[in-house]
């Protein structure tokens, strides 16, 4: 064990960890350089330690940076522990954690600094789709340092001490901190989505440890499974009365009535996360209309549209669940668009990007259509036509290209109020109807809301083998 085994880096991998699992690789290891008098300078463990453990039983890597070393810069030999860190976990197929407290690239250094910075993200990016990539912001993560969560797969972030940035809040102009804190995590969660969850030190590391019992271990590696306890067939009765917030649809319905949500703080139309169905992990995308407070009240309504930071948002999740073969479960509530100027400079790109993902997807992909489904932005959403393998649609649900009400006036503009009254019933009944998708097999089952459990469950039951191709290519551009 290093001199700094008992910093607060040290802690923090010890309250992660399964009690007394860890163990240390190159607690020995010092700075190399000699300029600026770091000779004379103590630098146990080059300000990072690094090693591995398990947690909840599984191997996992993690490196925690010491803020009393260096003020936890990244140097030479600091850099080369994370990566050497990351070939064996490469090596090994298994998750890394970073716990992040850095004041950046250690000046005294510069060249061999930045050389060992670049091949941390080379490291990374090389990992990226093969062993779950997780950091945590405990203190200061700025400059080149931002770029670790940003290449990571899911981030935390420390309330108050966390300080995440590429440019520091007073050196953007016009800004100030006491204006707005672009590194603070509230910014950090609902503005740029780097973030999945914020909270105390203690908070974070508990998502971390319930995020790693979600995820395999690589993109070889079966999906984690716990036994079931929880009946298959069970009934929810009701589930059409919480349809408005999907978070509260998927844990009613998942194993033990558990749901893991990320980014909840962002994009919110759209929620994403993590459940269980009979034991087996599965990714979630679902339409969000609103959100309501302890009372029930509505607090945040969406308007039943879909953002452009709920596309991407979405688009994140399934790229990482088909990389890591986690099937996908869509839960469809979107009647368009966000029309704003804002969500216009980016609507088409991200909408295109969540398209893609869909669609480029092998992993099994169930889509339950809840509520309305109207327009392309309901085609986006995991339809049957862009590669979802079963599609059910409860008994209340809406399949169309639009309003009927708006679609009678399109299609009879000269006509008075009492030929779009009629006109508007026979387009509810020809083709907004979920009977009418589902004779044209666009709607695999219409089910009651209560049996969405046993449903979904026996589709993926069904899915498990699934084998599916697609074109020689190197990769995407989309």
């Amino acid at each position: 064990m290093s001199n700094a085994a008992q910093s607060l880096a040290s802690a923090r991998i010890h309250s992660l960890l399964d009690a007394n699992s860890f163990v240390e690789i190159g607690g020995g290891v010092t700075a190399r350089n000699t300029d600026f008098n770091l000779a004379d300078t103590d630098t146990p463990s080059d300000g990072v330690i690094t090693g591995y453990g398990v947690i909840s039983g599984k191997l996992v890597y993690v490196y925690s940076q010491d803020v009393s070393v260096l003020n936890g810069t990244v140097g030479e030999m600091h850099a080369k522990k994370i990566t050497n860190l990351y070939d064996l976990a490469m090596k090994t197929g298994a998750p890394i954690i970073g716990l992040l407290d850095c004041g950046g690239v250690r000046l005294q250094e510069a060249t061999d600094a930045l050389h060992g910075l670049g091949q941390i993200y080379h490291r990374q990016a090389m990992a990226s789709g093969v062993i779950p990539q997780i950091t945590g912001v405990f203190g200061a993560c700025g400059g080149g340092m931002a770029l670790f969560p940003a290449l990571s797969d899911f981030t935390f972030m420390v309330q108050d001490t966390g300080k995440l940035f590429v440019n520091a809040p007073n050196a953007l102009d016009g800004n100030h901190v006491s204006k707005c804190d672009t590194a603070d995590a509230k910014f950090q969660s609902e503005e740029t989505g780097l973030v999945d969850g914020v909270g105390t030190e203690e908070e974070i590391l508990e998502c971390i440890q319930r995020l790693v019992t979600f995820l395999p271990s690589n993109n070889e590696d079966d999906l984690p499974y716990q036994p079931c306890e929880d009946d298959l067939n069970r009934s929810c009765p009701g589930l059409e009365d919480c349809a408005g917030n999907a978070a509260i649809v998927l844990a009613r319905i998942g194993d033990n009535r558990a749901f893991m949500e990320t980014k909840a703080a962002y994009g919110k139309d759209v929620v994403t996360g993590f459940m269980r169905l009979n034991g087996s992990t599965v990714g979630c995308v679902a339409n969000r209309r609103v959100i309501c407070d302890e009372e029930g009240k509505v607090v945040e309504d969406f308007g039943g549209v879909l953002s452009a930071r709920g596309a991407k948002k979405a688009a994140d999740l399934v790229k990482f669940c088909d990389a890591f073969h986690i099937p996908v479960l869509t839960l469809t509530d979107v009647a368009g668009f966000k029309a704003t100027k804002c969500s216009e400079k980016h609507m088409a790109k991200a909408v295109g990007g969540l398209t893609y993902a869909f669609a480029n997807a092998t992993v099994p992909k169930v889509n339950v259509i809840v509520g309305k489904a109207y327009g392309s932005a309901y085609v986006a959403m995991n339809s049957k036509s862009i590669g979802a393998d079963m599609v059910y649609a409860w008994s209340i649900a809406e399949v169309g290209a639009m309003e009927a009400s708006m679609a009678a006036k399109i299609m009879y503009p000269e006509a008075d109020a009492d030929t779009w009254k009629v006109k508007t019933v026979e387009y509810q009944a020809l083709q907004s109807n979920v009977l009418s998708a589902a004779r044209r097999g666009y709607v695999d089952l219409v089910i009651e809301p209560k049996d969405t459990r046993k449903h979904v469950i026996g589709a993926f039951e069904m899915l498990y083998t699934k084998r599916e191709g697609r074109p020689d290519k190197k990769h995407g551009t989309v």
